[in-house]
């Protein structure tokens, strides 16, 4: 597998119009991107921090994943994401080497990303997600 970076860390959030004026007037980050992934159930907002982005994710529908997490676990870091380079041979390799996947082929993900999900049973209870931009 062939990670270059971590690409962004996703944080549930109740409310991203309250979760966002704490990450631009607390910790001085601007939100450059507000976007809605429908078939996730999710609505997100970005912030750029050197190379990694955070990822606010507020859910659409209480039945999606973000809103089963929120009503859960609460508030919090949700999953953390890396980029990779050939996405279908790293969620290969990773079924090879005993890994649960929750997505077994890739689908299209904010930004316009490539993204698949490890299971956290077998990645030491951190949900991974994994990242490819195509365009790059």
């Amino acid at each position: 597998m062939k990670l270059s970076h971590i690409e962004h860390i996703g944080i549930a959030v109740k409310d991203l119009a309250t979760a966002i004026p704490y990450y631009e007037k607390v910790l001085g980050l601007t939100c450059y991107n507000v976007e809605e992934v429908k078939d996730q159930k999710v609505k997100t907002a970005f912030f750029m921090i050197g190379q990694t982005k955070i990822e606010l994710l507020e859910s659409t529908d209480p039945e999606g994943p973000i809103g089963k997490f929120i009503e859960k676990k609460g508030e919090g870091v949700h999953h953390i994401a890396f980029a990779v380079e050939g996405i279908e041979n790293a969620l290969e390799f990773a079924a090879e080497q005993g890994v649960q996947l929750i997505d077994k082929a890739p689908r299209k993900g904010a930004e316009g990303l490539s993204i698949a999900f490890l299971h956290p049973k077998s990645t030491m209870g951190v949900l991974t997600e994994l990242c490819e931009d195509k365009n790059k």
